[in-house]
């Protein structure tokens, strides 16, 4: 057993990267993105993992995490995750803390496939060839002329053959404008393209209900998040209401929670964050849960994170495809997926680990610790 590769060291770095505009959802608004960095060392062996999330994360995981797990087999990522559960106890796992496990739990998985030489999604066991994806975007603060934009560019110039949009502006006071967005989308799009929408929890349950036959006349087929993912009961009605397929799921930081959710029978497709759930430990167990329910997941964000864990479960409905991250992944790493056609295909190139490697000179202008 002491031969065994041991993990070394754990390094941070944060990174933030203003939009390209000004960007919005039905309840938050911003301008600029902080992911943090997670480095994982043995030997002359690193592995990265990141999440999205304020740049405190990054103290936690230096504070809390890292000596938590140096010293520890490098091989051992369940154990190591487990061991960093118990450690934020008292600091609070739901939020910022799950965050720095997730990043420490992606890096730690991203080392051990580099120290056995195999594509994450070889190491796991794949269950499929391609992952499927879909554009997401379609912030509130666009006009028209670049929503339309952005969404060619996903359906006629990548073929992608699904998209989502934000809805819910100001917090459901501008339905008329919802609508108004959704049928432009629809128009953009045609008729072949699955047309989804995100309301980021910012309707009552009344107005959903009201919407309902609206967005489904648009050939709207997801409907995400129509009221806030803490009301399960309300969102459990919606499911079982609406026309269109319900989901939510995303902010779930532990697996305790997914079971509250699939078990309230309040989403037809469960989606999860590697990036907050756990890492690719949690994001897996999340998978199997939603498995043994009969119901799909659906990888939330940070695709390059996603992409190996998403080929390597039977229940995957697709990833997301999100803008902003896509170009943060794409400035800051080389080894970034293509989603041509609409799927990306995991560990085809034979690079170890999640294949992404830091892209030290395009990242260092964005770094701020």
């Amino acid at each position: 057993m002491s031969d065994l590769p041991a993990i070394d060291a754990l390094d941070t770095a944060v990174h933030t990267v203003p939009t390209d505009a000004p960007e919005a959802d039905g309840t938050l608004a911003w301008d600029r993105t902080t992911l943090v960095l997670v480095t994982a060392r043995s030997g002359h062996t690193t592995g990265l993992g990141y999440t999205y999330t304020p740049a405190a994360t990054a103290r936690l995981v230096q504070e809390l995490l890292t000596g938590t797990v140096t010293g520890r087999p490098a091989l051992d990522v369940p154990r190591a995750n487990e061991e960093m559960l118990r450690a934020v106890r008292n600091a609070g796992l739901p939020g910022v803390a799950a965050q720095a496990i997730s990043a420490v739990d992606i890096a730690l998985w991203d080392l051990k496939s580099r120290l056995l030489g195999l594509p994450l999604v070889h190491l796991l066991g794949a269950a499929r060839d391609a992952v499927p994806v879909y554009g997401s975007g379609g912030f509130t603060t666009y006009g028209a002329e670049r929503q339309d934009r952005q969404l060619r560019h996903w359906t006629h110039e990548s073929g992608i053959p699904r998209v989502k949009i934000k809805i819910g502006e100001s917090w459901g006071r501008r339905t008329e404008r919802d609508l108004e967005r959704v049928d432009r989308a629809r128009a953009t799009i045609g008729d072949d393209a699955e047309l989804y929408v995100d309301a980021n929890g910012a309707y009552t349950g009344g107005q959903a209900r009201r919407l309902a036959g609206p967005l489904a006349d648009a050939g709207v087929t997801w409907f995400e998040e129509p009221v806030s993912c803490d009301h399960l009961t309300t969102l459990a009605d919606l499911r079982h209401r609406l026309p269109m397929d319900v989901t939510a799921g995303e902010y779930g930081y532990t697996l305790p929670y997914f079971a509250q959710l699939i078990t309230a029978g309040a989403v037809d497709c469960l989606q999860a964050d590697a990036t907050r759930c756990g890492g690719i430990t949690g994001w897996l167990r999340a998978a199997a849960l939603a498995h043994a329910h009969g119901i799909d997941i659906s990888g939330h964000c940070a695709p390059s994170a996603h992409a190996h864990a998403a080929a390597a479960v039977p229940g995957l409905r697709h990833l997301e495809w999100f803008h902003d991250h896509v170009r943060i992944e794409r400035l800051l790493f080389d080894g970034v997926l293509d989603p041509g056609g609409g799927s990306i295909t995991p560990g085809a190139d034979g690079a170890p680990g999640l294949g992404l490697t830091l892209a030290e000179e395009r990242a260092e202008p964005y770094r701020v610790q």
